[in-house]
């Protein structure tokens, strides 16, 4: 457990918990800490799905700009790959990610928000990538991981303008999957990675790698990609398991193996 970053488990769902008051602010140190904990949930056997929620009131207002306003060419050249690195391993979370927006989830905190599978946003929320106003750009994800989930037109009137944009647009545009009123946040967050919960871990996980890396590639490739995971799906018991409960019309028992 860290200081601002937390994992609970209960009911096999994990949830990385933001706390560092007022605004979640992600400093060198929280960033460092939102990575550890995602390893610590993929690499946990007993997790399910995952949950990144910061709270009722915010869910990470942004970088920590204090921290860098100083800092130089050299500093950030070596910070930046840091902060790409523990945003990457929220991506790279093999299971069902979920996150719970409330509040503001601005720059690096729309990034985090980005690497999750799936963003559930309370009716007064507000997503942007506001850095160009800072006279900069996004620099955890956001140039690349926002045009791949809302086209790049969309995402470069949100970088460039550097605007908010409301919950409801942010679904209309699909920047976020669900919205709700914001003190169901969590609990619509936590109902849904519930569904995932007994599901074949190891075909969840082989399914998430399968879009998220053909999404990288050229539609051959991804479709190898693609070939290799469904082939190698049949290695498994939880292939045989789901096979055989279809054939009698049973309700399969998976065992993530």
């Amino acid at each position: 457990m860290g200081e601002f970053v937390r994992v609970e488990v209960a009911d096999r769902i994990a949830t990385i918990r933001l706390d560092r008051p007022k605004m979640n602010a992600l400093n060198g140190q929280v960033q460092r800490e939102i990575g550890e904990s995602a390893r610590q949930v993929s690499d946990d056997t007993d997790v399910a799905a995952v949950v990144i929620y910061g709270g009722e009131r915010v869910f990470a207002a942004g970088a920590d700009i204090k921290e860098m306003a100083d800092m130089s060419y050299a500093e950030m050249a070596a910070h930046s790959g840091t902060l790409q690195d523990c945003f990457t391993a929220v991506a790279r979370i093999g299971k069902p990610v979920i996150a719970a927006i409330t509040g503001y989830a601005l720059g690096g905190g729309c990034e985090l928000a980005l690497c999750a599978d799936f963003r559930v946003a309370g009716e007064s929320a507000r997503l942007g990538q506001p850095e160009i106003n800072l006279g900069i750009i996004p620099g955890a994800g956001g140039t690349q991981r926002l045009p791949r989930l809302v086209g790049p037109s969309r995402a470069k009137d949100l970088i460039f303008s550097g605007r908010h944009v409301t919950a409801a647009e942010a679904k209309e545009i699909g920047l976020v999957d669900r919205v709700v009123p914001d003190d169901q946040v969590y609990t619509a967050a936590l109902e849904w990675a519930t569904t995932f919960v007994g599901g074949p871990s190891v075909a969840l996980r082989a399914a998430k790698q399968a879009v998220d890396h053909g999404l990288e590639v050229d539609l051959d490739t991804g479709l190898e990609i693609e070939r290799l995971q469904f082939s190698g799906l049949f290695a498994t018991d939880d292939a045989k398991i789901g096979m055989r409960a279809f054939a009698e019309k049973t309700k399969p028992k998976f065992t993530g193996r």
